[in-house]
């Protein structure tokens, strides 16, 4: 039997599959779908690349499947045949999304594995909160919602962050403070249960349409007792 997480390298994601070990289902696999299409509405698309890196840290084995094409179709046939074979739990990082977290479940259901999703229904300050307090370094990496200006790509996801997207929110323009909405993407640096952090080294931001996103060129893995990244706060 094998348990299989579905990893997109973003913070629900992440905590998801941190939490599935911790209530008794030990991950054995870190799974990411790559699409093609950069606007997928069911995975997370920014710096895929990336998640390598973390199941290194975490010591996880991994694997990545491409989708062959791009619209919902060939997206669900993509994850069934990733999914399809195994016999243990998928686990996934959704929050509020009915769209993916049903074709999630369409397909988990067909192929008759159990589907794990710790944080669906949960409120969206309570899940950040949660993530920050377990101790994951959450970075911002996509921007798409207005009050976020692109001097927040890179900067850690922490208490007063979160506080000031709340702000926003009330005094701006409404915004999903979990980035559920596509408000925002995220990557995790560092975790408790890495043995290692990701330092980026290479990044541009590149804009377009009113989004802003953060691509990283390079990474690489090194040991905790270097120094992290400082922690910016939020402009806007």
């Amino acid at each position: 039997m094998t348990n299989t997480a579905l990893l997109s390298g973003g913070k629900d994601s992440v905590y998801a599959a941190y939490l599935a070990e911790t209530q008794g289902i030990p991950i054995d696999e870190l799974l990411t779908l790559r699409p093609s299409d950069p606007e997928s509405m069911l995975f997370h698309t920014p710096n895929l690349h990336l998640v390598r890196l973390q199941a290194e840290a975490w010591g996880k084995r991994y694997r990545e499947v491409r989708v062959a094409g791009a619209g919902e179709a060939a997206e669900r046939a993509a994850l069934d045949a990733a999914l399809r074979g195994g016999r243990g739990w998928v686990v996934a990082g959704a929050i509020a999304s009915s769209y993916q977290w049903g074709r999630l479940h369409a397909v988990t259901f067909a192929l008759g594995r159990p589907l794990f999703t710790p944080l669906w229904g949960k409120e969206a300050h309570r899940v950040v909160e949660e993530e920050i307090g377990a101790g994951l370094d959450i970075r911002f990496v996509h921007l798409a919602a207005e009050p976020l200006s692109p001097e927040l790509l890179g900067r850690r996801l922490d208490t007063a962050t979160l506080r000031e997207l709340e702000r926003l929110g009330r005094e701006v323009r409404p915004v999903h403070v979990a980035g559920e909405g596509g408000e925002f993407e995220t990557l995790v640096v560092d975790a408790p249960f890495f043995s290692a952090r990701v330092e980026l080294l290479e990044t541009e931001v590149v804009s377009r349409g009113g989004a802003h996103g953060l691509v990283v060129g390079g990474a690489r893995l090194v040991p905790k007792s270097a120094p992290a990244a400082p922690a910016n706060p939020l402009t806007v």
